[in-house]
């Protein structure tokens, strides 16, 4: 039985899907008020819990064998992003738990400071490493599938809107290979106890990203490039109004201001150790919007 948190969201759906389809038991944390007709209708085990309660945790976690963390934030990271995950961790080794797959975020180990998500994912990182259960720890670039909306919009307008430096560079993971990669680092020998950066094939500029749409849409993009000070300035407003979100635009400008990517050698290490080609960005995109 695995047990996956964030079982509704972009990473969490696809994993529930995918047990489903290899016909492998699966327990699927989610929300009262989130969509979860369409994992019950594929035999999931649906459990209706709240990750800022321990004592949900606690009962979700009996009976598993795997345990997978692909919750996010939801706003608040030190009770999600940390909380709940060390939480886990320690029922996980409760419960001897076989394997725990924890989705990080590339660059986790940079000391960002002022990105209150990755200092989170940075703390249970070390916790795991240090906890004595099996772990497969995965470090995403960005995931394709945050595109899709944007994509849509393009579709639309053929506007694409682009904050920070546009020759930034970025390897956006097919969202599907990563739910893959997750299903089989249980099995997978060469995933045992790393920390794996991931990516999709292509090492891109953030400027590519409008281009690629360009093509499958043959729409001349118009980028719209704001400079990062953009967010200081919505950022040095929020301060006295509401400091919490104003806490949290420091992760996203940590995203927008630097380079998240993976190279040539680890994508190499990726596709060794799970046996198959990742999938480009735009082939994902293309599948996803029927181009």
């Amino acid at each position: 039985m695995f047990l996956v948190t964030g079982a509704t969201g972009g990473i969490g759906r696809r994993v529930v899907r995918l047990l489903r389809e290899r016909e492998t038991p699966v327990r699927a944390f989610v929300r009262l008020t989130s969509r979860y007709g369409e994992l019950e209708h594929r035999g999931a085990d649906i459990f209706i819990g709240d990750l800022q309660q321990q004592k949900d945790i606690q009962k979700a976690c009996q009976g598993v064998q795997y345990i997978v963390s692909a919750h996010g934030s939801d706003g608040n990271p030190l009770a999600l992003d940390y909380r709940a995950n060390i939480e886990l961790i320690d029922q996980a080794k409760a419960n001897e738990v076989q394997h725990f797959v924890f989705i990080s975020v590339l660059g986790a180990e940079r000391g960002y400071e002022d990105a209150p998500v990755f200092k989170a994912k940075a703390a249970v990182e070390r916790y795991l490493q240090s906890s004595g259960l099996n772990y497969t720890i995965l470090r995403p670039a960005g995931l394709a599938s945050n595109l899709l909306p944007l994509a849509e919009r393009f579709r639309d307008t053929g506007i694409y809107l682009l904050i920070g430096d546009p020759k930034n560079r970025t390897s956006i993971v097919s969202t599907d290979d990563l739910a893959r990669m997750v299903v089989e680092s249980v099995t997978a020998a060469g995933a045992r106890n790393q920390i794996l950066p991931v990516g999709g094939p292509e090492i891109l500029l953030r400027e590519d990203i409008p281009r690629i749409l360009g093509r499958i849409f043959n729409k001349e993009p118009i980028i719209i490039n704001l400079p990062i000070f953009v967010i200081d300035g919505l950022r040095g407003a929020l301060a006295f109004v509401n400091p919490q979100l104003q806490k949290n635009l420091g992760t996203f400008r940590t995203l927008l201001a630097n380079e998240f990517f993976c190279t040539n050698e680890q994508i190499a290490r990726l596709e060794g150790i799970f046996g198959w080609k990742l999938e480009t960005l735009e082939n994902f995109l293309r599948r996803y919007l029927a181009v």
